[in-house]
């Protein structure tokens, strides 16, 4: 069980997906509906639906990447007046929303259609907008002002404040065997769900341990100069203590190249402060997570494998 928003969440459910029915027993990702950006944000203004992009990467991530039908759901218009910056996935969900009446409807059609091997669930099905508070007082509304707010936050909300959790997702998380949370955005994929009070009921009571998988690099303009230490108080300070027990963070060294090229934007490596987090009563694994290439980011196979590694330390730990 995986929850986030964003690219990340994505990233981890493609590692995961060649585990399914095998090394594990199901996959199920809980998504943020708190985009108002780019594709997600326009349908969402122009027809009042949820967002449908975070939830059409994850439906992607899972399904067959070789079918033609998954690349088509992936593609994204590039001229064509209203169409440019569309991806044909977000129309579909969007139209088989309007012909269903129902949000999670159109996502089980289009999981049945791309054969999906797992199930993805929105957070809620609630209209939610996140709205954060920088430490000079200044109030940035959605998601998209929030994560380029380029100052700390001194707080973070969603409106209206306890959204009705999404039955399956909470049901799905009680009776999950791992549960985990990230990579992806602190502020803006991980965090929002976790201030839906129905997903932290559900954490509480799951018997699943719950594993923070903590970012490669700081992401400038959201978490700034933000360590391990500092990722677990801010979901502590804004979610409520006791929702994390393991920290999965990487241990590979990065080449100093990057590291040059990533700091220019303002990004730097997120030291994982295995001391400090263990004091603080956690448990850190650490796992090669980097993925090669000229970005620095986490490899989809690479996590797979090391999330699998834990679920069975785990299971063999409790058994």
């Amino acid at each position: 069980m995986a929850i986030g928003g964003g690219t990340g969440l994505s990233v981890l459910l493609r590692g995961l997906k060649q585990y399914a029915g095998s090394g594990l027993r199901q996959i199920t990702g809980v998504v943020t509906v708190t985009d108002d950006g780019g594709s997600s944000g326009r349908l969402r203004r122009e027809f009042g639906v949820l967002p449908p992009g975070d939830i059409r990467n994850c439906i992607a991530a899972l399904a067959d990447d070789e079918d033609l039908l998954t690349r088509l759901f992936q593609y994204r218009f590039p001229n064509g007046g209203g169409l440019v910056g569309h991806s044909f996935g977000n129309l579909f969900l969007t139209a088989l929303t309007g012909i269903t009446g129902d949000f999670h409807q159109a996502i089980l059609m289009a999981e049945e259609i791309l054969r999906v091997r797992g199930k993805i669930f929105p957070a809620t099905l609630q209209d939610v907008v996140l709205r954060g508070r920088g430490v000079s007082g200044r109030i940035y509304e959605g998601e998209s002002a929030v994560g380029t707010s380029g100052e700390k936050l001194a707080g973070l909300e969603i409106d209206p404040p306890a959204p009705p959790v999404f039955p399956p997702a909470m049901q799905a998380l009680e009776a999950a065997d791992l549960i985990l949370l990230g990579p992806g955005s602190l502020y803006t994929s991980i965090i929002p769900n976790l201030m839906i009070p129905g997903i932290r009921q559900a954490l509480r009571k799951a018997r699943a341990r719950r594993v923070l998988l903590l970012n490669l690099m700081t992401q400038p303009g959201e978490t700034d100069g933000m360590m391990g230490t500092d990722h677990l108080q801010a979901i502590e300070r804004l979610a409520g203590k006791g929702l994390v027990d393991i920290v999965l963070a990487s241990s590979s060294p990065i080449p100093p190249h990057l590291l040059e090229l990533y700091s220019e934007t303002g990004s730097e490596p997120v030291k994982i402060q295995r001391e400090a987090l263990e004091a603080m009563g956690l448990q850190v694994d650490e796992a090669d997570l980097l993925a090669e290439g000229d970005l620095i980011r986490h490899d989809s196979a690479k996590l797979g494998r090391a999330v699998l590694d834990l679920a069975r330390r785990e299971t063999a730990a409790a058994a």
